[in-house]
Order: structure tokens, then C-alpha cells, then sequence
């Protein structure tokens, strides 16, 4: 049976540009980067290490350090053209230049209802998708030697113009259904899936899971509130999460034994010229899928507007980012924009502003309107918190590193993302995903 779950707390932001239910092939990239601060808490050690190498799709190009089962592997083949190092020889991002056709890895085809547990996880990680997976706590990759006591995958995403999964998994129900059917090997508990209650679709009927219903405004379709609702985190254990495209490339490995770096990516946002979805390949390049624009008046943003990454001409998506979001940068003053009533275009939470009556989406810029100030009680970020967590006390906790304050708060049970509302609305502009992002690097280094 079902798991009926609702949230009354949090934010609905409507803004213009939503991608249209059409799907196009973008163009195809020259390169093709992995980007190791995608996958954080990862110190990447090269397997390859000389420019020039040639690879096949689906092979190995680094690993974790700290684990070496966890492999990131190549989503073309062809040669490595450039390891880009920071300072102190940081390795920023390894660029792969791209063959016409490709020429995969070729991995055993495997049934995973009738495979062993053991054998199937060792085939997914050494294939590279282990590194699809999060681990809750911290919010970093997993390890191959943990078996999580619960495995959660959200296709109902809240975020402001977030890609529709059910509309991106409809084309993959065979794979969709295949990889769960593997991550229920890979746990001793249940695979959870949560979509969104209000809708008529296919994913309602997904075999081997437990179902979760979810309906409210975001971060409802966070797997952190999810998680919290149905299965929630004790100290000392761990659980994992996955994207739900990520769930069908694992379904069509097992399927096809070829790692199919796929990726469906929404173009969205008010700046968006073609507002519709792409079918492209794992860390292409942005240019590939959306015309160059000028970015001192367009920002360009690898994912949604609440916590994707700043992304230039020429860069790469994120590892993980389903979108390309563009919308204008806040560069252009505002006359007598003090006054919270002037205009009902920027949208608010509070009474203070017309906004609250608009009914039509908003055309957003990157203005933060206003400063970082003081840290004050106000109660807003309570109003758009779901989760049993005291938001504002788990920031303070975080910032002065109380390790007990944040442990008794719950830091167990968050990621970033889960403060993005937070962040969004709160008077005192505190960087708040950072701030719990600094307090759960802590807790890794003081508590492991």
C-alpha cells in the first residue's frame, strides 16, 4: 500500500519559461568534461594519466581515493585531451575529445531478479554507476562495502522549472523499471519511490517499491523531506539516494552491458530562446544545447535556479543537472526599489507586497535585492521548512561548528538543497546551503 504524504509548508515559485514537453537531439559536442566537484567529498586519483590516451565509453578515468570501487568513468569515447589542475595540482576537470561513433566497454548482460547481491553490486560499481548514488548522511558518494537500510529515488521535482521525469523516463519505462529492480539488491530494506500524488502516470505502477504520494510546494519533491516522512535517519545509519534517469542508465547496462551516458536536459527560464528538452550525453558541453548568449546580461545556469552552478560559454553541464536554466542577471538598478510595494513582478512571501495577488509566473533576475546583514528572528524560514527541523537554530549550530547543537538539530537528516527555501527567503541573505554544507564537512572530518 501507498504512502500518502503532504506538505503545507514551503514555496511555489512560478517563474516564465517553462520547457516545453518536446524533446530535440542537441548538437553534437566537440568535448565532453567530468567535473570532480560534482561529486562532493570525492579526492579523484587518474586512473589515466597521459594526454592523449585514447578511451572507450564507459571506461574508468578516476576514482575516489578513499575508495577505490567508486569509479567515474568515460561518457564517449575517444582521447583525453586535457587533466586541467589548480592549485596544488587539484585536478578540475578532465576533458574527453569526442570520436564520431563510439566504441563501448563491453559489460556482462545481466537479469538482476536473478543475479546475486553481492555479484550485482560489484558489476554496478566497477561499471561506474556507483557513482550515481548519495549516501544520507553528509550527502557525498557512497562506498561499495555499506548496504544502506533503504534506498529513495524522487521523480515529483518542486523545483522552479524542473524537469518533468515523468515526461523524460517515458520513452525508458523498460530500463526505468529493470534498474529498480536492481537497487532492490542492493539493500536490505525497501526501495522508496516517491511521485507526485495529484498526477495519472505510469511511475504509480513501478514494480518493487514502496510507493510514496507526495503533493506541496517545494522542497516536498526533495528526497531529504521523503526520506524523513517514510524512513527516517538514526545516527549510525545509512541510506542512499539516486536520480531517476540515473535509475534507467543502471537498467540499461544490466540490459544492454553498455553504459549509455544519456542525459535529457530542459532548456527553461525567461531568456531561454528554444524552451524545450534535449537529448544529450553526460558533462557536454553547454553550447551544444543552447546557442551562445551573452552572459553580461544572461546568466546561464547548469540546473535549477535554486541550486544549480554558474555555467560560462564554453563550460560543460553538471554531472548530474537535467537543466539549463537562463534568466537575466540583476545588473540594472531599480529606482526607489526599497519600496516593497512598488511593483508585484518580484515575487515575495510576505504581505508587504502585491506579489502575493499575482497570479501569472514571474520574469526573475539574479538580484539578490538587498545585502547579508544580520542574522535576526523573523519566522520565515520556519514557514518554508517541512521538515521537523529548526532551521534557524541548525544554521547557528553550523556556523559556530557546535558538533552536539548540530547533531541534537538534525544534521544528520539534511543536505544543501533541503535549505534552498531557506536561503531564497530569508531577510538577512545568509548563504544558508553553504552554511550547512560547511557543518556536514565537519561532521564527516570530527564524527566520520
Amino acid at each position: 500500500m501507498a504512502i500518502n504524504i503532504k506538505s503545507k509548508r514551503g514555496l511555489k515559485l512560478r517563474l516564465k519559461g517553462e520547457a516545453e514537453k518536446k524533446t530535440s537531439p542537441a548538437l553534437k559536442s566537440k568535448t565532453y568534461a567530468l567535473i570532480p566537484d560534482n561529486f562532493h567529498g570525492l579526492v579523484p586519483k587518474m586512473l589515466i594519466k597521459k594526454e592523449g590516451t585514447a578511451v572507450k565509453a564507459g571506461e574508468p578515468l578516476f576514482y575516489s581515493k578513499y575508495n577505490d570501487q567508486t569509479k567515474v568513468v568515460s561518457p564517449v569515447s575517444g582521447k583525453l585531451k586535457t587533466i586541467e589542475r589548480g592549485a596544488r595540482r587539484r585536478i578540475l576537470r578532465v576533458i574527453i575529445e569526442a570520436d564520431d561513433e563510439f566504441d563501448y566497454v563491453e559489460h556482462d548482460i545481466l537479469d538482476p531478479l536473478k543475479t546475486d547481491a553481492k555479484k550485482l553490486k560489484a558489476h554496478i560499481f566497477e561499471s561506474g554507476c556507483g557513482i550515481f548514488f548519495k549516501q544520507r548522511p553528509y550527502d557525498i558518494p557512497v562506498s561499495a562495502e555499506d548496504v544502506p537500510k533503504s534506498i529513495h529515488i524522487s521523480t515529483y521535482n518542486t523545483t522552479p522549472l524542473g524537469a518533468d521525469f515523468e515526461y523524460i523516463l517515458s520513452n525508458k519505462k523498460e530500463e526505468f523499471q529493470n534498474g529498480i529492480n536492481a537497487l532492490t539488491k542492493l539493500t536490505e530494506g525497501k526501495v522508496f519511490l516517491g511521485v507526485d500524488r495529484n498526477a495519472q502516470s505510469f511511475l504509480h505502477d513501478t514494480e518493487n517499491v514502496k510507493l510514496v504520494k507526495v503533493s506541496g510546494p517545494h522542497p516536498a519533491g526533495n528526497v531529504g523531506f521523503q526520506i524523513q516522512k517514510t524512513n527516517p535517519i538514526n545516527k549510525g545509519e545509512k541510506v542512499w539516494t539516486i536520480r531517476p534517469e540515473d535509475v534507467a542508465i543502471i537498467g540499461e547496462l544490466l540490459s544492454t552491458g553498455k553504459f549509455n551516458a544519456e542525459r535529457t536536459v530542459a532548456v527553461c527560464g525567461s531568456d531561454a530562446v528554444d524552451k524545450q528538452y534535449f537529448k544529450t550525453l553526460i558533462g557536454a558541453e553547454v553550447n551544444s544545447i543552447i546557442e551562445e548568449v551573452n552572459t553580461s546580461k544572461t546568466r546561464i545556469i547548469s540546473g535549477d535556479v535554486f541550486t544549480g552552478d554558474i555555467a560560462q560559454n564554453g563550460d560543460h553541464i553538471n554531472f548530474f543537472s537535467n537543466e539549463i536554466t537562463l534568466i537575466p542577471e540583476g545588473n540594472q538598478y531599480r529606482m526607489f526599489g526599497w519600496l516593497p510595494f512598488k511593483d508585484n513582478n518580484i515575487p515575495s512571501v510576505h504581505n508587504t507586497s502585491f506579489a502575493k495577488l499575482r497570479r501569472k509566473p514571474f520574469q526573475v533576475n539574479t538580484s539578490l535585492n538587498g545585502e547579508e546583514r544580520a542574522l535576526v528572528v523573523t519566522g520565515e524560514m520556519e514557514e518554508v521548512m517541512p521538515m521537523d527541523i529548526l532551521p534557524m537554530q541548525l544554521l547557528k549550530a553550523c556556523m559556530t561548528g557546535d558538533i552536539d547543537k548540530m547533531e541534537n538539530l538534525g544534521i544528520y537528516e539534511v543536505s544543501p538543497e533541503d535549505f534552498a527555501t531557506v536561503e531564497y527567503v530569508n531577510t538577512s541573505k545568509i548563504e544558508a546551503q553553504e552554511v550547512i554544507r560547511q557543518g556536514l564537512d565537519l561532521m564527516i572530518t570530527e564524527v566520520g
